[in-house]
């Protein structure tokens, strides 16, 4: 108190001490509340670990384990002289190949989810062409696409889009790779832009299996996988560096189900830089 004699008399100086008795058993609780939220978020962290190493581990060896192979085959097939036909070596390599690519995306998508939470991924916003962007995309993606009809609909008025041409060509090229990984063989896969409103507005459709409604918002979580039986690999990182980036971008992404089956994920983004606010 700024005049200490106010607290000179005893029954003062017993409701101080009845308020600092209370005080000091809210920073008590206070504290052990934060030491019980560490100890949830260590444990929480230690399982999250635990999955990543398993899943990459899982998913690491694979392509892994053919690569080798092959290089060893043919190393062996050299060593002892033996004469594998055209198609065999041919076989080989086309499967190293797929494989290396493979293991070249699971490794990116890792250091994407890295710079994304460290804050480190650069942004360069240009205006650029919607059609250029996807078509980029679906040429990138036209292994992951063999066997499956690709149709686009795109709208004749599209405007030039501020956005990082690179970053959004691996947002449509992981949609891509999910909806042709969630498809049956032949199923046909669908991708579509126009304008809402002020924004861009891009979808992939598919004719899969579809997304059970409790994970439709879960999707993009990491490391987060529908859960079926046979299904489909990967590290669960795809949709959720499709969702940081579309976030950096000052846009939004979404999951639905389409109407007869199959799978829809929307993104839009902003058809204009936001111009930074005026200081008063």
């Amino acid at each position: 108190p700024r005049d200490p004699d106010q607290c000179a008399a005893p029954d003062q100086r017993d409701l101080l001490e009845g308020f600092d008795s209370l005080a000091a058993l809210a920073i008590e609780r206070a504290q052990l509340n934060e030491q019980v939220q560490e100890a949830v978020i260590l444990q929480t962290t230690e399982k999250l670990q635990t999955a990543l190493l398993n899943s990459i581990s899982h998913d690491l060896r694979t392509p892994l384990s053919t690569v080798s192979g092959a290089i060893s085959s043919l190393l062996e097939a050299e060593e002892e002289g033996q004469g594998l036909t055209r198609e065999t070596r041919l076989d080989l390599l086309e499967n190293a190949d797929e494989e290396a690519d493979r293991l070249n995306r699971l490794v990116g998508n890792l250091l994407d989810m890295t710079r994304l939470e460290a804050g480190a991924m650069r942004v360069r916003k240009l205006p650029c062409d919607v059609q250029d962007v996807i078509g980029s995309a679906l040429v990138q993606a036209s292994k992951r696409l063999a066997g499956h009809p690709v149709e686009t609909h795109l709208a004749g008025d599209l405007p030039d889009v501020p956005m990082d041409f690179v970053l959004m060509v691996q947002v449509l090229f992981n949609l891509l790779d999910n909806a042709a990984k969630y498809s049956p063989p032949d199923g046909k896969i669908e991708v579509a832009a126009e304008t809402a409103g002020e924004e861009l507005q891009i979808q992939v459709m598919d004719r899969g299996v579809g997304i059970p409604e409790d994970d439709l918002q879960r999707v993009f979580g990491k490391f987060y996988r529908v859960q079926r039986p046979g299904g489909a690999g990967g590290t669960g990182l795809g949709l959720s560096i499709c969702r940081g980036i579309v976030e950096v971008h000052g846009g939004r992404i979404w999951a639905e189900n389409r109407p007869g089956g199959g799978a829809v994920m929307t993104l839009r983004l902003p058809l204009r830089e936001k111009e930074p606010a005026r200081e008063v």
